[in-house]
């Protein structure tokens, strides 16, 4: 997990504290290497301390169609896939067939980003 924190000489400690390994600070890159295990306590001690957080993470859209939907006749479709592989045979590609009612592929990788901050 990578972190960056408005600049403090404090950082490396406060930092440290949150568990046994010390935080690892990338001069290049600009940013804090913790460990994944940490990300909960860091984020609400952030919330604490500077009563925002940015959080920006790696996300997949999930996208859920089904056989049904691609051995369909007419137009009305209510999966995801928003009528694109409606009547279509077969989608091809990349779907995990589940059963005849569901199949699911990942999209492309993105990022997304939450900002949360400390309630009153």
């Amino acid at each position: 997990m990578l972190a960056r924190l408005p600049y403090a000489l404090t950082n490396r400690p406060w930092l440290g504290s949150f568990g046994r390994k010390n935080p690892e600070w990338d001069a290049k890159a600009k940013h804090w290497e913790l460990p994944q295990a940490w990300f909960n306590k860091l984020v609400r001690a952030c919330l604490d301390k500077f009563g925002i957080v940015y959080i920006i993470q790696p996300y997949r859209e999930q996208e859920k169609c089904a056989p049904a939907c691609w051995a369909a006749q007419g137009e009305e479709c209510q999966c995801s896939c928003m009528g694109v592989n409606h009547g279509v045979s077969s989608a091809g590609g990349d779907w995990k067939v589940i059963s005849d009612a569901f199949a699911t592929r990942w999209g492309e990788r993105h990022l997304a980003c939450r900002l949360l901050t400390r309630q009153a």
